[in-house]
Formats: structure tokens, sequence, C-alpha cells
């Protein structure tokens, strides 16, 4: 029995040191990068009045997003977030590149931000509520039928 008794605790221990070595594991922090932003070598190679929207596309890719009017400029975004255990991830570092054109689609600025220069902004996809709420497809129509009446279909 001292020998079975022996191999029984040498098991033991060896799964409750992989049960904590898979807990320490578990809870160690990992990094994710979302986005892209250009090199500083990139952005050296686009030149103040004189590139415009298509050299920049050409240059340094395409970007991920882009200024609401037509006048507007480039953005260039790349995120990392900290994901720690079952927390809600943090954004540890957030780089921003904005190329400004002017009126003829001519690069007047490059701009590069990050965290440290102000306050961390959420990155958030906007969505147009519609005017219908809460209201399926049969209770319209049977809401509709009080807005007539049946003098509106005999033609007087």
């Amino acid at each position: 029995m001292g020998a079975q008794s022996f191999q029984l605790k040498t098991a033991m221990r060896r799964a409750l040191l992989l049960l904590a070595a898979g807990s320490v594991a578990a809870c160690a922090a990992s990094y994710r990068k979302h986005g892209y932003v250009p090199s500083d070598e990139q952005l050296a190679e686009v030149v103040v009045g004189v590139d415009t929207r298509d050299s920049v596309a050409e240059t340094i890719g395409v970007p991920g997003s882009s200024g609401v009017l037509n006048d507007s400029g480039y953005y260039y975004i790349s995120t990392r977030m900290r994901h720690f255990g079952a927390a809600a991830p943090k954004p540890v570092s957030r780089d921003l590149v904005a190329v400004n054109f002017d009126k003829n689609g001519v690069v007047s600025g490059v701009q590069r931000f990050g965290l440290e220069d102000g306050r961390v902004i959420p990155l958030q996809r906007r969505v147009t509520s519609s005017s219908v709420q809460d209201k399926t497809f049969l209770r319209q129509l049977l809401g509709n039928l009080g807005n007539f009446g049946p003098g509106a279909l005999l033609d007087e």
C-alpha cells in the first residue's frame, strides 16, 4: 500500500500544480491591436502641398476612415487593447494620423495624435434609429385602419 499511496500523492500534487499554473496563465494579460497607422518613414514620403488623395492612398494605403465631407481628410487609427481576465478590455495606446486636404484635394497637413495628447475618445459606430419603435408589421398595418374613413374610398 505504501507505493500506491506515494504514487497517488505524487499524481495529486502534479494535478494541483497544473491547476495552479493554468489559473495563473489564465489571468495573464493579453494584448490585441486593431487598425492601421502608417510608419514615420511612410508619412515622410507624403509632401504637403504636392500630394493628392490618390497619391496618398498609393503611398501609405487606403484609410480605415475618412471625413464625412468630400473636402475632409483621411484618418488612420490604430488601437492596442489590453484584455485581462473577465475585466472589460481597456485601451493601452491609440494612435491617430490625420491627413488633411484643401478644397482642391491637395494635402494641407499631416498630424499625429495619441492617448497622451488628450482624453480617450471611444470609437463608436453610429446607427440611425428608425421612427418606428416597438411595432411589428402587423401592428403597423392594423394601426392604420382608423386613420381613414369609408368616405375616402368613394369618389364624390
